[in-house]
């Protein structure tokens, strides 16, 4: 019985990303593209005990709007819709600084990778195996994806 309800429970927290998951394009690499903004499969998958999450923002690498701004955020979620973790930013194109949480920042257009430790932030203990969704926020435009942790 409490397997059923598990499943629900995926089902229903699945059914809140998928709407806006469906308006997303898919290119031939697997990456999620809408309004300039790109989120790629993060690497490894499935992993253990850490991984990174290659983006995008401003059509990158073209940049049509080279000096604006873009506000970021990235979050991972379980599937039950709780928030685990905010990624800390590792690294860009754009000489922006890495190690800050992503988290309402402002970034210019350019490639970006993001980091997690496979770490609750609530707890610091280590994420248990199973299905986890990121998602990426630019500009209030999100673009979704899952990854698996496995132990």
């Amino acid at each position: 019985m409490k397997r059923s309800w598990g499943a629900l429970g995926l089902v229903l927290a699945l059914s809140v990303f998928m709407p806006r998951v469906a308006e997303a394009q898919t290119s031939q690499d697997g990456k999620e593209r809408r309004n300039g903004a790109t989120l790629g499969q993060n690497y490894p998958n499935p992993f253990n005990p850490e991984t990174r999450i290659p983006f995008s923002v401003g059509d990158s690498p073209t940049c049509s709007q080279p000096g604006k701004q873009y506000r970021v955020s990235l979050k991972i979620y379980n599937v039950l819709s709780d928030v685990v973790a905010t990624p800390v930013l590792q690294g860009g194109t754009s000489g922006v600084a890495g190690g800050q949480p992503l988290e309402k920042i402002a970034v210019p257009c350019g490639d970006y990778v993001a980091y997690w430790d496979g770490k609750v932030q609530a707890t610091g203990r280590e994420a248990a195996s199973g299905v986890y969704l990121y998602r990426l926020e630019v500009d209030g435009v999100p673009l979704v994806k899952k990854m698996i942790v496995v132990k």
